[in-house]
């Protein structure tokens, strides 16, 4: 066949026009079906036979339009239709138009998928991120409202369970927390949280019948990725945590790196204490989650969570709170942690544990350190590992590498009072004021009942006494006892500022209250610095290496020290607690 009559006939039998017009439908279909599949949240399979279909049928749809012609009397083969028979035909303008809407259409919607995909300053981790989830705290279904312990325990464990999900970023506890009770949309927290997926549920509990429901949320549209409700026997309460962690993971197409721990068939009762005492750990009544943690392992003497907890609420009777000697608890903090590991040397929060004792009561570093690695090695999303990992990093110089962990406990738990405070102590101790007084206000706007020495710390370095003592009188009268931290603070305020009698009456003060309750060392030896009495600051610090007190761990980095670091017992200090002496 001539060429020119090929092409003349390709013409005549309109095998152009359907191909012109079969890759602007087609490419129509692709972007529906690629829009579609996503927020139905079926598998991106059907995306992909879609296009191969829609190829395959472009030389179909060819042949046919060569060998096939549309007649009033319906589709005849092309050899059959008489060249003089007349065929209706659209007009080219009909047919213009209906191509131009159609593609219309199709960049429509190539336009609502680049929108919709594309998110501010994203970046590699952009994956990562789209596999974010935060737990709520389940609801109390009970009919007698008397198991938020329980409901609190269990969105916890699973929290704590999603954590070791390699490539999940889990929002913390005290952040998903901060939503409890309130009634704000799964959308509205998503958001402030930075996550993409919520996790929320509620718990009916009967006797040692239990009942629960739970759902996960992709919080772009509102969908439900997955929803089950479990009615179980109280014992069958750690394969029904398992069952929701295995569901959620394969809902976000997640590899799960290692599979959830093997239960022992739990004690029911063992397992409820110890709910009991995170409930009160959480709550910072140190009393009673020791008590409960205890009775819990009297019933049950081989859980090394347990064991992990007990030792995490011995030391926070010491850091922070200061509410006994930390030769009193200190070694009953280790032991614990020791045991946890014997149990299970796998577990990320035992080795939390014990590299808190070992860095705030042995000061050995290295040793510190390393559990703090493996701490996070085994849980990347442990906030507790972060952040007292950045407390680690800060008395050795190690800036940075301190403000780098802070602020990743800050993206773990955004909402988090405690995060938002301790990443302002950093900014302090780096000598970074500006940034430290800026923090502390976005704190206290968080907080309006924020009592703590900080604000005032800040000024007092930025030589704004008159300011600083204002501050600390206030958190003194907004406290609701006689804080030794602050009236410390206060007093160290008094003696750089030259009120050298209101300093003294303090420091009787804080000696008469030693005598009823702990009182560390270093609060008075700090006073003694700002005086510029050196010989008292540094016997008081002796008998602050006494009592083993956790704050010796900052001496390097603390300012109210500065006036005494030329002092070859300052050196001789640092060396014996570990930190580089000074230069």
């Amino acid at each position: 066949m001539n060429p020119r009559n090929f092409f003349a006939e390709l013409k005549r039998r309109n095998v152009y026009k359907v191909a012109v017009a079969y890759a602007v439908v087609g490419w129509l279909v692709m972007q529906v079906a690629s829009t579609v599949v996503p927020a139905l949240h079926l598998p991106d399979s059907i995306t992909t036979v879609v296009v191969v279909l829609v190829l395959l049928g472009f030389p179909i749809a060819l042949v046919i339009a060569w060998a096939f012609e549309m007649t009033p009397e319906g589709m005849k083969r092309t050899e059959d239709v008489s060249p003089d028979e007349k065929i209706p035909q659209w007009s080219r303008r009909k047919f213009a138009a209906l191509l131009v809407s159609i593609a219309l259409l199709a960049a429509g919607l190539l336009c609502y998928q680049i929108i919709r995909n594309k998110a501010p300053a994203r970046t590699a981790s952009t994956a990562v991120e789209e596999k974010s989830i935060a737990v709520l705290p389940f609801v109390d279904m009970s009919q007698t409202k008397d198991q938020e312990y329980f409901c609190d325990g269990i969105s916890e464990e699973l929290l704590d369970a999603l954590a070791k999900v390699e490539g999940l970023r889990v929002v913390a506890r005290t952040s998903s927390f901060a939503f409890k009770g309130k009634n704000a949309d799964v959308g509205e927290i998503a958001q402030k949280l930075g996550v993409r997926n919520v996790l929320e549920g509620s718990l009916r509990r009967d006797g040692n019948r239990i009942r629960i429901s739970a759902q996960l949320i992709d919080t772009r549209d509102g969908f439900h990725l997955w929803s089950e409700t479990y009615e179980r026997e109280l014992q069958g309460v750690f394969a029904v945590q398992d069952e929701i962690t295995r569901a959620i993971v394969n809902a976000l197409k997640l590899k799960l790196a290692v599979g959830p721990p093997v239960h022992k068939q739990p004690d029911p009762e063992a397992h409820d204490l110890y709910l009991r005492g995170r409930y009160f750990l959480n709550g910072r009544n140190m009393t009673k989650a020791i008590d409960y943690f205890q009775q819990a392992l009297a019933k049950n003497p081989d859980d090394a969570l347990t064991y992990a907890a007990l030792s995490e609420s011995y030391m926070s009777l010491v850091v922070p709170f200061t509410q006994v000697a930390p030769r009193e608890a200190m070694p009953k903090a280790k032991e614990t942690a020791l045991r946890a590991l014997a149990l299970d040397n796998t577990l990320g929060e035992a080795h939390a544990a014990l590299a808190y004792v070992t860095f705030f009561y042995d000061w050995d570093w290295p040793g510190a350190e390393r559990e703090f690695k493996r701490a996070i090695e085994l849980n990347p999303n442990d906030l507790d590992a972060h952040h007292w990992y950045s407390h680690f990093l800060m008395p050795q110089g190690r800036v940075e590498e301190s403000l780098t962990e802070s602020k990743r406990a800050l993206e773990l738990s955004p909402f988090d009072v405690l995060m938002n405070l301790h990443l302002a102590w950093h900014y302090y101790y780096a000598r970074q004021y500006d940034q430290a007084f800026d923090q502390i206000q976005k704190t206290i706007e968080m907080d309006k009942t924020f009592v703590g020495p900080w604000p005032g710390l800040i000024l007092e370095q930025q030589r704004k006494y008159t300011e600083a003592i204002a501050s600390f009188e206030e958190q003194i009268r907004l406290s609701p006892s006689r804080n030794s931290i602050l009236i410390a603070a206060l007093a160290h305020a008094y003696a750089v500022s030259g009120n050298r009698e209101a300093a003294h009456k303090i420091i009787a003060e804080l000696q008469e209250l030693a005598k009823t309750k702990y009182i560390s060392s270093f609060q008075i030896a700090s006073i003694y610095g700002g005086l510029g009495e050196n010989d008292q600051a540094f016997a008081w610090l002796e008998k602050a290496y006494e009592e083993r007190s956790p704050e010796l761990v900052n001496l390097k980095v603390e300012p109210s020290f500065d006036n005494l670091r030329s002092d070859p017992r300052f050196t001789d200090l640092a060396a014996r607690i570990g930190l580089i002496p000074e230069k």
